[in-house]
């Protein structure tokens, strides 16, 4: 230092990251700082659903919904407001249940009534079609541990969480800025 001034210099790892770049700088030492973990750094794309014609499958759809949300950080699944367009519809009918999917989170869930009289757990049914709107294939024949094995799981399984794989891959498809998928039909 030139001005003839002493100064003190604190151990590097005791401070922040800003405030060592800061005093970088003043040394004359250009130091970037280290970048926040991608899943702080953007907000978690919202897909919003319309589980108004789910009919008695309604409170399946908001746990496999929390499910989710709980799992993964990336996207988190919303009930569409009052007026709102909804990126999902989910409707009840007799057939099996499946998935249209439109794009990366956006589509039409069938929850057929199907697989829930044959002892599907409903929890899993919606948790397994939400993953196929989040761009999971399915996975048969699959273990229980595995969310998109579906019916193949056998009715004993009630497991509605995705696995590490599954939860990386929709991490991954979401942290993406403009990641799309094309339309796909998915039938468990």
């Amino acid at each position: 230092m030139r001005s003839g001034k002493r100064v003190r210099v604190l151990p590097v790892r005791a401070l922040p990251a800003a405030v060592t770049a800061v005093l970088a700088l003043a040394a004359g030492q250009a130091v970037a700082a280290p970048a926040a973990p991608a899943e702080h750094t953007a907000a978690a794309r919202v897909v919003t659903y319309d589980a108004s014609g789910a009919a008695e499958f309604q409170d399946a759809v908001a746990k496999g919904a929390a499910v989710w949300n709980e799992s993964v950080v990336n996207v988190q699944l919303k009930p569409a407001a009052s007026g709102q367009r909804a990126n999902v519809r989910i409707i009840a009918d007799n057939g099996w249940p499946r998935t249209l999917s439109t794009g990366l989170g956006s589509g039409t869930i069938y929850f057929g009534r199907q697989a829930v009289d044959e002892g599907h757990n409903t929890v899993r049914i919606s948790s397994h079609e939400l993953g196929h709107i989040l761009g999971l294939p399915d996975v048969k024949p699959g273990p229980c541990s595995s969310l998109m094995s579906g019916a193949s799981a056998g009715t004993s399984c009630t497991n509605p969480y995705p696995n590490a794989a599954e939860k990386a891959k929709v991490e991954d498809s979401f942290g993406l800025v403009g990641a799309t998928a094309a339309p796909r039909t998915y039938q468990d």
